[in-house]
């Protein structure tokens, strides 16, 4: 079986700068969601540190498995499991719409399994990467023809799209579309290609949106943030105004005041709003510039590893993470329409949480051959 040959180039150490930016964005990620959700978890469960306490035993301990088992396993086996780990995770997706699945806000994204429930669109965030790299990293040409490679690579990411925005989840679908795209021009597709799936993209979003009240209202509410500021633009004004409250300096860790009453979904959706308050415009860049660091290294990195399936997984994950972290900062700060999206290994989440830092521990695997 292709893969099971160990890499010929002896094992070098792992990239620091990987490991350190994660750990850092987990524990900055762990001291803000206290501070986010204390009142909250008082307020809705008795429990001031009730969201922490989920957070730790449910994305903390899972992730740092996750990371380690990942850092350790030979990322080249995954080759070999590619078509069946995306087949489980549409499989997953596909459960969601029967009693197992899990509504809370107006969306089904959670599958009960019993002992726990889990996201399986955060489990795809993998899969899907795993898949395509394996697929567009091989050795023929066949990406660079129409019905070889760019009809078959439509297809899967309109399965995947219509999947995920049923649930809905618009956001986890542009996100990994735009990943995928990323990947499929690294791989050497012609632009063309590229080009015409995002103007295709782009018409099916605004159908999508126009057909939608809820996801046109958020586009309205974009292009004119002051009409309906109680109503669909409340979350956005509320953001902005806890961001310009913040300065340059903050206001001071736990002192923000617009996460008490003001804002909603501190802990997840808004949880950067909260950290630009308390640690303003300064804690804020140093944020992002972690976040950079983390993207910018796996982009590095696949330049100097000659394999391509391990070249595709760096710039897919290193692009996952960009593009989140991009929509997530951009929708709160009103740079994008608001999208609901989770700040990576930040936000409250214990899938997700699991999830990123198992991405990083591949990319810390892959790291040790480049």
């Amino acid at each position: 079986m292709k893969g099971f040959k160990l890499n010929s180039q002896r094992e070098r150490s792992p990239d620091y700068l990987i490991i350190l930016s994660t750990f850092f964005l987990v524990i900055f990620g762990l001291i803000m969601l206290t501070s986010a959700s204390s009142d909250l978890g008082q307020a809705k469960f008795s429990e001031s540190y009730f969201y922490l306490r989920h957070q730790l035993i449910y994305g903390l301990t899972v992730g740092l498995i996750g990371f380690w088992l990942a850092s350790k396993f030979y990322y080249r086996y995954y080759q070999n499991f590619a078509i069946p780990l995306l087949i489980a995770s549409l499989v997953f997706l596909i459960l969601i719409y029967t009693p197992l699945g899990v509504t809370s806000g107006g969306a089904t994204r959670w599958l009960d399994l019993g002992p726990f429930t889990f996201q399986p669109s955060e489990l795809l965030k993998i899969t899907f990467i795993i898949y395509l790299a394996s697929w567009l990293g091989s050795k023929n040409d066949r990406r660079q023809t129409l019905f070889g490679g760019f009809i078959p690579f439509l297809i899967i990411l309109g399965i995947v799209g219509a999947l995920l925005i049923f649930q809905p989840s618009t956001s986890a679908a542009a996100i990994l579309i735009a990943t995928a795209l990323i990947i499929y021009f690294a791989s050497g597709a012609r632009l063309s290609y590229i080009f015409s799936t995002i103007i295709l993209g782009l018409a099916a979003l605004l159908i999508i949106s126009y057909l939608t009240p809820y996801r046109w209202e958020r586009i309205m509410s974009f292009l004119n943030p002051d009409s309906n500021t109680q109503t669909s633009s409340y979350q956005l004004n509320q953001a902005k105004i806890a961001i310009g409250s913040g300065g340059l300096t903050g206001v001071g860790f736990g002192k923000s005041t617009t996460k008490l009453h003001y804002l909603p979904q501190p802990t997840d959706d808004s949880i950067f709003a909260v950290i630009a308050e308390e640690l303003g415009f300064i804690g804020s860049i140093l944020l992002i510039a972690v976040f950079a660091s983390i993207s910018l290294r796996s982009f590095l990195l696949s330049k100097k590893i000659n394999d391509e399936f391990g070249r595709l997984l760096l710039i897919g994950f290193g692009s996952l993470i960009t593009i989140q972290a991009f929509m997530h900062i951009g929708a709160i700060s009103g740079l994008i329409p608001l999208t609901g999206v989770p700040l990576p290994y930040i936000s409250y989440g214990g899938t997700a949480l699991a999830i990123f830092m198992t991405i990083s521990g591949i990319m810390v695997n892959i790291s040790k051959y480049a």
